[in-house]
């Protein structure tokens, strides 16, 4: 049974960083990409980075949001700096079997299995 539970989530100050993790079970991440989406209030869901199951990613050291994964712990993070408060959210991890495959989508249409998501708070 695939699952996926975020965690790391909370209130945070402008300016400040936050990990994200997201606990897998019931696949390998070496088989499938995962993806980290965000959903405001009253906006869609969009997709703010990824890793593939080859451990690509399409933007590596780019912007202000980090994915890296670790195997033996079957877990995902999300590592975000220099927060701001537009990025107020909840934050999903979601999967998709692309085993592989370089690269790595951030559209939400691409994945199938997701979690509950956690909530992100930037204010002062």
């Amino acid at each position: 049974q695939v699952q996926l539970v975020e965690s790391g989530g909370g209130l945070v100050q402008p300016g400040g960083s936050l990990r994200l993790s997201c606990a897998v079970s019931g696949f390998s991440l070496e088989y499938y990409a995962i993806g980290w989406f965000r959903q405001a209030p009253g906006k869609e869901r969009e997709g703010v980075a990824c890793i593939s199951s080859r451990e690509g990613n399409p933007d590596p050291a780019k912007g202000r949001f980090t994915v890296s994964r670790d195997i033996a712990q079957n877990t995902v993070y999300l590592r975000m700096s220099r927060l701001k408060p537009e990025d107020t959210a909840v934050y999903y991890c979601a999967a998709v079997f692309a085993f592989g495959q370089p690269l790595c989508s951030s559209a939400v249409s691409d994945y199938h299995y997701w979690g509950q998501g956690t909530q992100v708070t930037v204010s002062s």
